[in-house]
């Protein structure tokens, strides 16, 4: 006898906002009748933290107690124990998205996937059965933003480079008397970034006395976690963007200009137990590769 589980939401795009009410079917396909002890839909979200494994050896002593953060846990019956007929039940249902009501809750977070720190929220649907039969299980991910908010001023930010701006050591790990003589003038119209908006600014290379093999713009994130007894903080690339390949011509503005991508970009948080940070590079290889970057630390918000 062959049966199956599937969840389906109405919500096409799958995104709900907290208070919203999650709505669907659950679809049973059955080729016989199938008798069961009941049918459970949960609603679960929780935050996975996760300890890089270059700091593993300082933090053995806290790595293993790192647990997820439950924010959200709910149940309800679609079924009693029973039997469903032959063919395909539709059984609809509607949960009600609210966090955990307690002193040590986060809220709902925006769902982000990182690399050691991970939101999500799943609906998990379980039918029992007899002990001689193997319970049916089906899961379905849903996606959790916050409301849009009114967009904040914009904070624009320009800077120079050149090699006596460059910091100690700040040059792909060549000696200051290496550099060539360079002028770079770079813009970004706003570190305060919307998530639904690309992040544009521009790069010019007013002088430089060798040629330039490419320029990129990298979004990256820093994810930071732990617990009382220590913190791991980890920055990781998110995308790479190459803005122009081969020697520019001088004195001619290139625009920047980047697409914040879904799922791994996320409002910037900071919790009691992880935070998450972005920041722009604008890098600069020279022929030689040869690299000289700018960075700029950006807040990301869900606004209009």
């Amino acid at each position: 006898m062959t049966a199956s589980l599937t969840i389906s939401l109405k919500r096409v795009n799958k995104i709900y906002h907290e208070g919203e009410i999650i709505a669907g079917v659950v679809i049973v396909d059955t080729a016989a009748d199938l008798r069961h002890e009941g049918l459970t839909l949960t609603m679960e979200g929780s935050v996975n933290l996760q300890i890089s494994s270059k700091n593993a050896g300082i933090f053995d002593a806290f790595s293993n107690n790192i647990r997820p953060i439950n924010l959200i846990n709910t149940s309800i019956e679609l079924a009693a124990a029973g039997k469903m007929p032959i063919g395909v039940t539709e059984i609809p249902f509607e949960m009600p998205l609210v966090g955990r009501q307690s002193s040590m809750s986060l809220g709902l977070l925006e769902t982000y996937h990182g690399v050691f720190v991970n939101v999500m929220y799943t609906l998990k649907c379980s039918m029992k059965r007899s002990f001689l039969n193997k319970p049916l299980n089906a899961s379905c991910q849903f996606f959790v933003q916050y409301k849009q908010q009114e967009r904040p001023p914009s904070k624009p930010v320009r800077c120079e480079v050149s090699p006596a701006t460059l910091r100690a050591g700040g040059g792909a790990g060549a000696a200051r008397g290496t550099v060539p003589h360079f002028q770079l003038y770079a813009e970004i119209d706003s570190t305060v970034c919307a998530l639904d908006r690309p992040i544009t600014g521009k790069i010019r290379v007013d002088e430089c006395s060798v040629a330039i093999k490419s320029i990129e713009l990298q979004l990256v994130r820093v994810e930071t976690c732990g617990s009382a007894e220590g913190y791991s903080k980890d920055a990781t690339e998110v995308q790479n963007i190459q803005v122009c390949e081969g020697d520019v011509r001088r004195a001619r503005p290139v625009p920047l200009h980047l697409v914040l991508p879904r799922l791994f970009t996320c409002p910037t948080t900071a919790t009691p137990y992880f935070k998450i940070e972005f920041e722009l590079n604008i890098a600069v290889i020279f022929e030689d590769d040869y690299l000289v970057t700018e960075n700029f630390p950006i807040l990301l918000l869900r606004s209009k």
